[in-house]
């Protein structure tokens, strides 16, 4: 599973690697090394101009199929899918991974993977390998990225969810909330994990992102098994282990190899 990443970009940075062509961002992010579920983060992803969302509803209006004046948007969503159906949107802190295998077929997703696909930008992100440490075992963190410092673009679902407490035009009536497709991980990955995150590579963003791509196959097709070559990893402090901490100092390399555990 992918429980923690960090995406410290510019706004800016974002807009222009990503290609944007709607920035729907009212408010900078802060540098965040040590995204959790549930907070808000960046995403990428296409949408009418014509869709309702801000002043409707998911479906229904014109451009709601995905035809019409699309174009690359990026907004700030929270990290925790909640499903249309949900009662209440308290479900988004357990939806936070999607797997790649069944994520089409399960009902809390399957809508969104067929026409709200989304791009969550990150730095990097973090895994855990139990390691042997004075006879004792542990859990130690790794961090994972770009061996170029490159931006990671994680294939990512989004899904709007009506407040119905709200009036349809308080700024507050639809929750934006996203999940994180994840694969099995392999070499370098794989031995500190057996899961990561699915990985987009540039080439397939805009297929990835095209609301008229709603063939199942045609989708799967875009979620090549993950490699994990042109990764970086090593482990890193374990302030990580606590959401209430943050900085760049996070992701700074441990002095040591922790011995894992055989």
């Amino acid at each position: 599973m992918c429980g923690r990443y960090a995406s410290a970009r510019k706004r800016q940075d974002l807009l222009e690697e990503f290609r944007i062509d709607r920035d729907r961002v009212t408010a900078d992010l802060e540098p965040d090394y040590n995204v959790a579920p549930t907070k808000p983060v960046y995403a990428v992803l296409t949408r009418s101009q014509r869709e309702p969302g801000e002043d409707g509803g998911p479906e229904g209006g014109a451009g709601a199929d995905g035809a019409g004046d699309v174009t690359r948007e990026l907004r700030v969503v929270r990290w925790g899918l909640v499903p249309f159906w949900a009662k209440d949107p308290s479900i988004g802190s357990r939806m936070i991974n999607a797997r790649v295998e069944t994520v089409d077929a399960k009902p809390a997703f399957r809508r969104a993977f067929a026409k709200r696909r989304c791009l969550l930008p990150a730095d990097g992100f973090y895994e855990w390998l139990k390691v042997q440490d004075q006879g004792k075992v542990r859990k130690q963190p790794y961090y994972i990225h770009r061996a170029d410092d490159g931006v990671l673009a994680f294939a990512g679902l989004y899904e709007l969810w009506r407040d119905k407490s709200a009036p349809d035009d308080h700024p507050q009536a639809w929750l934006w909330t996203a999940v994180i497709i994840t694969t099995r991980a392999e070499d370098e990955v794989g031995h500190i994990h057996e899961r990561m995150p699915m990985v987009i590579d540039p080439a397939r963003w805009d297929d990835w992102l095209d609301p008229a791509n709603t063939e199942t196959s045609h989708v799967h097709a875009l979620l090549a098994p993950a490699s994990a070559s042109g990764l970086a990893t090593y482990p890193v402090g374990t302030e990580v282990n606590y959401v209430k901490n943050n900085g760049p100092a996070l992701i700074k390399p441990l002095a040591g190899n922790p011995a894992p555990l055989v």
